[in-house]
């Protein structure tokens, strides 16, 4: 998951949870949430509800650091169904939940290559089906990056300053952007994911070893 201000990840309570209590867990970890009404959740914006998706969110468990899935190449996709618009509404839901404004379906343990980015409450949502990166500025920045599959940590990483991406919309239409700054930053965080490239291994071993530490011992409490 891409995530700048994404180290944070909410936690479900572990105890049963009632419907009056705004949410229903179920027993593969996942749940579902009831909104109130009049309100939905979109990171912090409240919105007005528009339909019945958006009353209800599904919030996937989240696959944590070090589990072997993150490691692993996505596989691409081949069939633009209403299963695979199903899988994006709830990377969406589950991002927002975390909260963060990044996550692919590996990070659910699913192997598709699936991107769903969340940066401009103006833009809004962005799904991404097989991005790949077909041009990359020769400039680079610095980012601090995280995961909330490694939550509570983060670094700085170079990236390219600007990228242009391919990419295919729920539909199966060939689509292209190009982007600068936090978008093309979040392009490659998320398309090194697919490609089972977790983003600390972007950072020289001593930092590596230092957060992997950290996150220890944040895990630990």
């Amino acid at each position: 998951m891409c995530h700048f201000t994404f180290g944070i990840i909410y936690e479900l309570p572990s105890w049963p949870i009632s419907r009056s209590n705004g949410c229903i867990s179920s027993q593969d970890g996942s749940a579902t949430l009831f909104l109130p009404k009049g309100s939905a959740i979109t990171g912090n914006r409240p919105e007005p509800f528009t339909d019945t998706r958006q009353q209800i969110m599904t919030i996937r468990p989240i696959v944590r650091y070090p589990d072997p899935r993150l490691g692993l190449p996505a596989q691409p996709v081949t069939v633009f169904d209403d299963a695979l618009r199903d899988l994006a509404g709830d990377l969406l839901d589950t991002m927002h939940a975390a909260p963060g404004i990044g996550i692919t379906a590996p990070h659910v343990g699913i192997s598709l290559r699936v991107v769903v980015l969340d940066l401009d409450p103006n833009d809004g949502a962005r799904t991404y089906v097989n991005p790949k990166i077909i041009w990359a500025s020769p400039e680079t920045i610095l980012h601090r990056e995280g995961s909330i599959s490694m939550p509570g940590v983060n670094d700085e990483v170079a990236r390219y300053a600007r990228v242009r991406i391919s990419y295919q919309d729920v539909h199966g239409d060939v689509l292209a952007e190009q982007s600068e700054g936090l978008r093309a930053v979040c392009h490659q965080h998320e398309i090194d994911q697919l490609n089972g490239m977790f983003w600390i291994q972007r950072l020289s071993r001593l930092k590596r070893e230092r957060l992997i530490k950290r996150f220890e011992k944040v895990s630990r409490g």
